[in-house]
């Protein structure tokens, strides 16, 4: 595919090998090179680009940080990079709130642009004593717009919910370059701003042309539908399919969406809902002679009131330990457990402290440590937040791939769970890492593959294919926070029944009628697959080597959210 810029569009549009090679590659274990790159340089010229494409039949992927696990930042059309949306407004507080009564009755909100880190949001609410309580691992380089496009969560969701109950308006541009606020005003209420010109106006939702699709083709059928085939039940965490189930509850476009990966719309802006910063918070670290106590612990402290409750398996704990782990452990341990709470006073927090030891030692554990002060907590997750570079200084020896690294089940099965993808690993002949959100069930899993061996591909494939079929089993999902995007999204029909794909379809069609927005997300293509071109498979191509050195530094120095055009230079 020849492309060239379109006309008027004032942004960057690159279609050199070198711009096209640095955004191949992201962080999941795909390749695909694109036909071009676009930096809009703000959300008219976004306007401009969505046009063109929709009246040239050109696919547009949209891009954050490019820090996502399952191949959605990806694609064979333009990436469209979303870097120039940076602005950060003011913190606003309910009229309620500043007469002093409690933030959860007039919530503080503030308003940033889609490619707003969650640690920059975070710096700046923390000075007015409030927090974004969404916190991913990846906080220092993951995107606003990519935590809303997924569905995020991470280590804090077993107290603070899921993504969604903190987001409260979407700045969205649609397929036919149509741009709208869409805010939680009320039962499908939309405000929003005129979408050739940005200046604010009143936006009947019947003027957006998406919406009302929805509405007439699409909404009759999910008021009709059974509603157990829209959700995965007694599931915590869910970023697969679109959410249906959410929308029942709330008639409310936004719920359509948060955790759609770019293929609805674009989100260029985000209301954040705040929350205050907990006066304090206290940790602890048990450890585990065998699984089944560990996940039985984790659902016992969640219920009890922990802010995180996460899990290390056996097998990360042996890699730690020989790779120079940053807080020895006894032997012999099969999990870990770190766990944190939040609470308004130390004293009364010492006292809650102490009970969910008192929980992880009845469950069984055998070495508990408690932390009480800054130094000492951020001692015990040195650990936790260890897991990325310890496997990063495993290659090139052994490349850690995440091929089903976002599996989330229903509490009970948990152990079932974690005990069936290491057996699954075994028959692969892999070894793995299992570490992630014991709070919610919800685990991520690393398998550890030398390229090497002529035969990795094909027992990939296996291991892929087996624990789809657990988590299906179980009655889980594929994707808790991560997505579906290219990885997933052909595995859809093993873990969602056919009324649901028809569903989340006929979605698609109604926001996206020429299918622009990141095809292959969400709904799948004809003879999709999971695995193609893996970026380790020493088969492929050489990517030009100054895109090679660009990618191999973000990796290594977890530099996601360096601009990937700065690192490459012009031409």
């Amino acid at each position: 595919m020849s492309l060239s810029a379109p006309p008027r569009f004032r942004g960057v549009f690159r279609t050199d090998e070198l711009a096209r090679a640095v955004y191949s590659e992201a962080a999941g274990v795909a390749r695909i090179v694109p036909a071009a790159v676009a930096v809009p340089a703000d959300a008219d010229d976004l306007v401009t680009l969505v046009r063109w494409a929709a009246a040239s039949r050109v696919s547009l992927v949209p891009r954050g940080s490019g820090s996502s696990m399952a191949n959605g930042a990806l694609g064979e059309g333009v990436i469209v990079d979303l870097a120039r949306f940076d602005h950060v407004g003011s913190v606003e507080r309910g009229a309620s709130e500043a007469a002093g009564a409690a933030a959860e009755a007039a919530p503080a909100t503030i308003t940033v642009g889609a490619a707003v880190t969650r640690d920059r949001v975070q710096a700046v609410v923390r000075e007015h004593g409030l927090t974004f309580p969404i916190d991913p691992s990846s906080s220092a380089f993951a995107t606003i717009g990519g935590l809303c496009a997924t569905h995020a969560a991470g280590a804090r969701t077993v107290k603070h919910g899921p993504l969604r109950a903190w987001i409260t308006g979407l700045d969205c541009v649609f397929a036919d370059g149509t741009r709208a606020w869409l805010r939680r005003t009320g039962r499908g209420a939309l405000g929003g701003v005129d979408g050739a010109t940005g200046a604010a106006s009143a936006t009947d939702p019947a003027t957006v042309r998406a919406l009302q699709r929805f509405d007439v083709h699409v909404a009759p059928r999910v008021l009709a539908a059974r509603r157990e085939h829209l959700r995965h039940e007694g599931v915590r965490k869910e970023s697969s399919g679109y959410a249906l189930d959410a929308w029942l509850d709330s008639r409310d476009p936004i719920d359509l969406i948060l955790g759609s990966e770019g293929t609805l719309a674009f989100i260029v802006g985000v209301e954040l809902r705040l929350t205050r910063l907990p006066a304090a918070t206290a940790s602890l670290l048990a450890g585990f002679p065998d699984l089944e106590g560990a996940a039985s612990a984790a659902g016992r402290l969640a219920a009890s009131g922990a802010s995180a409750v996460e899990l290390l398996d056996r097998t990360f704990l042996e890699i730690a330990a020989s790779e120079g782990s940053p807080l020895p452990l006894p032997e012999g341990l099969e999990a870990v457990l770190v766990v944190e709470s939040e609470g308004t006073s130390s004293d009364r927090l010492e006292r809650q402290m102490g009970e969910l030891a008192g929980i992880c030692e009845t469950g069984g554990a055998t070495h508990v440590e408690l932390a009480l002060g800054a130094d000492g907590e951020a001692r015990i997750w040195a650990l936790r937040h260890a897991a990325s570079p310890i496997l990063n200084r495993l290659a090139p020896r052994l490349q850690s791939m995440q091929l089903i690294e976002d599996g989330c089940v229903p509490p009970p099965k948990f152990a079932e769970y974690v005990r069936g993808v290491r057996a699954a690993l075994d028959r692969a002949a892999f070894r793995g890492v299992i570490f992630g959100h014991a709070g919610d069930a919800h685990a991520h899993v690393n398998a550890l593959v030398d390229v090497a061996e002529p035969d990795w591909r094909a027992r990939a494939e296996r291991l892929v294919a087996e624990v789809t079929a657990l988590v299906a089993r179980l009655g889980g999902t594929l994707a808790g926070e991560h997505g579906d995007g290219r990885l997933r999204t052909p595995l859809l029909a093993h873990t969602w029944p056919a009324e649901a794909l028809e569903l989340f379809a006929a979605t698609k069609r109604a926001f996206d009628p020429e299918g622009i927005l990141n095809p292959g997300v969400k709904v799948p293509l004809p003879s999709a697959a999971p695995l193609v071109d893996l970026k380790y498979d020493p088969a492929l191509p050489p990517l030009p080597t100054a895109a090679r050195a660009a990618l191999d530094r973000i990796v290594r120095e977890k530099d996601w959210s360096h601009h990937r055009l700065d690192l490459v230079g012009e031409v």
